[in-house]
């Protein structure tokens, strides 16, 4: 890392002993977590999906000893400790549920949206705390090196009172076939990544206020297709969230770029930077402080990305949490706050006003 000034774009591996069971064989695991788990030594003994084939051709490539009929049969296998699901959110709290019944399972990695309703996210919470046992939602952009070492210059002063920040995505996701059967899209799935990190930056907001219109190129009925999400907070920062998934026509011969940039205004300094995720370089971050550069521009710079680098931190948290006692870096109950506020856009656009937090109950 160059002009490294002390940051911590990684989290480093403090332990890497428990046997995780992988449910889901699809490109997020096959492409982000057993890629991510391999480089850090992370010990993966079984796996299982939807289709016993598809799980078969993903443990041959990553060498996973066990593949198992079905996830149930996974959870059942008294050899895991660790159950990491990626799995669509109207199946996942079943699977959940039966992991929390098993007393050989220590440990659970959830997807997110952990449910499809708040209501369900918090019944998930309240179980698992009476179960004993850890449940772990996988935020994986609050591990992206840009919004590391941004947090970690907020975290320091250098740049002042935080006054603005902003996050503008321009890129086309792509939607999981299971998604046409919901009534929620982009808000819930994309967006999700962008509030979640601007409660890790900022707090928890008072309020806010979300505008949506379907995009042209989602062929399947939805409302939230492009969203804008404008949130306030109570030390007074202002920060808009924007889902371009539009981003205009992809025809062949047609120039056009895809990007996600962000932002963040304070009195002493400002800071900006990339999402590398659409395509698939290292994220990025330049700043200057008053305070802390002289006002001049630092480019720190890294190697790794957000995919699939951060999926270690995400699990290493998980198993730092199991073996110290301590409460989770991505709890279930601070993944409910941010499930609070995905439910807070949606009653915003429903009702084209701005929602404040308070209206939605978290308890």
């Amino acid at each position: 890392m160059s002009a490294a000034r002390g940051f911590v774009p990684d989290p480093p591996v403090r332990v890497k002993e428990y046997k995780i069971g992988c449910i889901g064989a699809g490109m997020i695991m096959a492409e982000c977590h057993l890629a991510a788990y391999r480089q850090a030594g992370f010990p993966v003994v079984a796996i299982a999906s939807r289709t016993q084939q598809r799980a078969e051709a993903v443990a041959a490539r990553w060498e996973i000893p066990a593949v198992h009929a079905t996830p149930s049969a996974l959870i059942a296998d008294a050899n895991v400790e660790i159950i990491d699901i990626a799995f669509p959110p109207d199946q996942q709290p079943a699977l959940i549920r039966e992991a929390l019944a098993q007393p050989h399972i220590k440990a659970i990695l959830a997807q997110k949206p952990l449910a499809l309703t708040l209501d369900e996210a918090k019944a998930l919470r309240d179980e698992a705390a009476s179960a004993g046992k850890i449940l772990s939602v996988n935020q994986n952009m609050r591990y992206d090196q840009s919004m590391r070492v941004l947090k970690q210059i907020l975290d320091r002063g250098e740049l002042g009172t935080v006054v603005v920040g902003t996050i503008e995505m321009r890129a086309i996701p792509h939607w999981q076939d299971f998604l046409e059967d919901y009534d929620r899209l982009t808000l819930a799935n994309m967006s999700v990544h962008h509030l979640d990190v601007l409660r890790f930056l900022f707090g928890d907001p008072d309020a806010i206020t979300t505008v949506a219109r379907p995009d042209p190129r989602t062929k399947f009925a939805h409302t939230d297709g492009i969203t804008v999400s404008t949130l306030t907070f109570p030390n007074g920062v202002l920060a808009l969230s924007m889902e371009d998934v539009w981003t205009g026509p992809r025809e062949e011969d047609f120039d056009s770029d895809i990007y996600i940039k962000w932002r963040v205004e304070g009195t002493q300094g400002v800071a900006q930077g990339t999402i590398g995720w659409p395509n698939g370089s290292p994220s990025t971050l330049s700043y200057a402080s008053k305070r802390a550069t002289d006002g001049k521009w630092v480019t720190p710079a890294w190697d790794t990305m957000w995919f699939p680098h951060a999926f270690i931190g995400v699990m290493e948290q998980l198993q730092y949490a199991l073996k110290s006692g301590e409460v989770p870096a991505l709890s279930v109950a601070d993944n409910v706050r941010t499930v609070a506020l995905v439910e807070a856009g949606y009653r915003s656009i429903a009702e084209a006003r701005t929602v404040r937090l308070s209206e939605i109950s978290v308890d």
